[in-house]
């Protein structure tokens, strides 16, 4: 499943690319599609689906959750009512991908601050270490903004749940895991108004960034 959800990562967003630019109309829609597909399992296999089909009533959607952020104030799906978000899995003392992806998700931020459309979210897998106080300190030492971008915190079984059950951000290999098998990925995952996944991404590569931000761009024109 790793090679097969690697390769498709590749050929979709550099695929997209690819399409958008044999179709140009000029200024800054040259990069992006007119659609995104849709997706409901860790394969990522992509479907595409009108916006108004009755099948999307039944698709998969990110559940209800109750987090805290950088500031203590208690975050949930009702924080994010009628937000394109992506969403992001990390650690303060990661002292790996964690800073790499964190000046990605800066990027994101940058991009979108004044767009009250887009949100960013990123929730720890230390959360027992990850305190607000923590999580505070390290948006303070990033420049993270809270009214555009959640750093979570909470029960460490909820975030797990969450990262492999509802974004399937982590390449599993079919393995059966607990909330005591640590999680870590580079994934960020693209998340629509009506809470479906649209898009998975390298978050340690800059041209995949681009082509998130001219993913959401078209998530903005969609609704």
């Amino acid at each position: 499943m790793k090679l097969f959800r690697s390769k498709y990562i590749v050929i979709l967003f550099f695929g997209l690319a690819n399409l958008a630019s044999c179709n140009k109309d000029g200024g800054q829609n040259d990069s992006r599609v007119e659609e995104l597909p849709y997706f409901d399992e860790a394969s990522f296999t992509p479907q595409w689906i009108n916006a108004d089909s009755n099948s999307l009533n039944d698709f998969h959607v990110i559940p209800a959750f109750s987090l805290i952020n950088q500031d203590g104030d208690s975050i949930s799906q009702k924080s994010l009512e009628g937000k394109i978000y992506v969403a992001n899995f990390f650690f303060t003392t990661c002292p790996g991908i964690c800073p790499q992806m964190s000046d990605n998700m800066g990027i994101l931020q940058e991009e979108f601050m004044d767009d009250d459309e887009v949100m960013l979210i990123s929730h720890s897998v230390t959360p027992d270490r990850d305190t607000v106080e923590k999580l505070a300190g390290y948006a303070n030492k990033r420049g993270i903004k809270s009214k555009k971008w959640y750093l979570l915190t909470g029960d460490r079984q909820q975030i797990y749940d969450l990262g492999r059950g509802a974004y399937f951000i982590e390449e599993n290999m079919g393995i059966e895991k607990t909330v005591d098998d640590f999680l870590h990925t580079e994934n960020f995952v693209l998340i629509d108004k009506n809470k479906h996944i649209r898009g998975i991404y390298n978050g340690l590569n800059k041209t995949s960034v681009n082509q998130l931000i001219a993913d959401i761009k078209t998530l903005e024109e969609e609704s």
